[in-house]
């Protein structure tokens, strides 16, 4: 396993730590805290990037590392003019709103679950995903998280490197992808082998063990500008046309456009941390 990441504030640029103690929610503090838009109830999301696609130009970090057991510590949220806030400040949703130009307040998993949005987009290549995602993952997420889907989301280094060998004006970082665990396939197996895992068990570590449930389907979060990254529509057409994958799981008979990564649940937890084996059971 090459990079572990968290996301401590959905649709915020997140933070690479070194491990984790995984638990049946994912990785601790993984998507814990989330935007919520005073005027509709629902959870701000990059899904929506006309609406919402400035919030990956905000960087979220926990103030210490979370733990299961613990309270769930604040963060230090980096605004795109480099100001730094303070979960904990008083006036957050404040500055928070003053910076979004929308009043929204921050909230955690503690909280009573908002609605969310119905994920709109000019991508022709998402009308499918859109239906499966918004209808059916989202009533399968976890309650009272802010996932998507599964607590874990799995990508490798081969369908990285073969999307930027199909595409190499993009530039394919798992970042843009935003998964938990980066994962470099044993004997260099090539293209995009995690569809073959579906279905199957992987252990990481001397503890933890997933179940690989579904493909990724991939939506315009991935074209989108962070950090350094430029936005680029790209990213996603290649995806849709070089991975399709059916899910018996998420939509029987539908085949899943734009596929990248696998989504995983833990059956077992454990530490785990950069660098440890993994291995299919």
């Amino acid at each position: 396993m090459v990079a572990v990441w968290r996301y401590p504030v959905k649709s915020m640029q997140g933070e690479e730590v070194n491990g984790a103690l995984l638990t049946d929610r994912g990785v601790p503090g993984d998507r814990s805290y989330a935007v919520l838009e005073r005027a509709t109830g629902h959870i701000a999301s990059a899904k929506h990037p006309r609406k919402w696609g400035k919030l990956f130009a905000y960087r979220a970090a926990f103030v210490e590392p979370p733990q299961p057991d613990l309270p769930l510590p604040p963060v230090w949220i980096t605004l795109p003019d480099g100001a730094v806030l303070h979960s904990a400040d008083p006036d957050i949703d404040e500055r928070l709103s003053r910076s979004l130009g929308r009043a929204v307040a921050l909230v955690t998993t503690g909280a009573a679950m908002p609605t969310r949005e119905a994920n709109r987009t000019s991508i022709e290549e998402l009308d499918v995903q859109e239906r499966i995602m918004v209808e059916t993952m989202a009533r399968a997420a976890p309650q009272g998280t802010f996932f998507d889907y599964a607590p874990l989301h799995l990508l490798t280094t081969a369908t990285l490197d073969r999307l930027r060998a199909l595409y190499p004006a993009g530039r394919f970082e798992a970042r843009r992808f935003r998964p938990n665990l980066v994962v470099a396939p044993h004997h260099g197996e090539p293209d995009f082998v995690e569809n073959a895992w579906i279905g199957r068990r992987m252990g990481v570590g001397p503890a933890a063990l997933l179940s690989l449930i579904d493909p990724c389907p991939r939506c315009v979060v991935t074209t989108l500008a962070q950090g350094d990254l430029p936005r680029d529509l790209g990213i996603l057409r290649m995806a849709a046309q070089a991975n399709a994958v059916a899910s018996a799981t998420l939509a029987p008979g539908i085949v899943l456009p734009a596929v990248a990564g696998v989504y995983a649940s833990v059956l077992e937890g454990g530490r785990i941390a950069r660098g440890d084996s993994v291995h299919l059971a």
